[in-house]
C-alpha cells in the first residue's frame, strides 16, 4: 500500500513539473478542428517544413517522414484555407519558399511550434 501511495505522489509531482513546459492547449490540438484553429491564430516564427513521403508507395523511404498521417482532401483544403486566413503566417511561409497549395498536413508540437508537411 505504501508503494502505491509513493508512486501516486511521484506521478502527481512529475505531471505538475511538466504542466508549465507545454504551451499546447489540449490533446486535441492536432485534430482537424484543433489544427485549423491554431493555424488561424498562429503568430510565431517557430515552424519548420518537411517533405512527406508518397503515401501510395510505402516502399518509398526517401521522401519524408512516416509520422505525418495522410489527411482527406477536404481536411487538406481546410488546412490551406486556415493558413490563407492568417495573412502573416501565409506571408512568412511564402518568404520561406513554401507554396500554401503544396501543404498537405500540419502538426503542432507540445512546445507550440508547427511542422508543415509539403508534397
Amino acid at each position: 500500500m505504501n508503494r502505491v501511495v509513493t508512486i501516486s505522489i511521484a506521478a502527481a509531482l512529475s505531471s505538475l513539473a511538466f504542466a508549465g513546459v507545454s504551451r499546447a492547449e489540449s490533446l486535441g490540438m492536432n485534430t482537424a478542428r484543433g489544427i485549423e484553429q491554431t493555424l488561424r491564430t498562429f503568430h510565431g516564427n517557430d515552424f519548420n517544413v518537411a517533405q512527406v513521403h508518397n503515401w501510395r508507395n510505402l516502399d518509398d523511404e526517401n521522401t519524408g517522414p512516416r509520422s505525418a498521417p495522410e489527411r482527406s482532401g477536404q481536411a487538406v483544403h481546410a488546412i490551406q484555407a486556415s493558413i490563407d486566413a492568417n495573412r502573416s503566417l501565409a506571408h512568412r511561409l511564402n518568404n520561406e519558399g513554401v507554396d500554401v497549395r503544396n501543404i498537405v498536413n500540419a502538426e503542432q508540437a507540445a512546445d507550440g511550434s508547427l511542422t508543415f508537411y509539403v508534397r
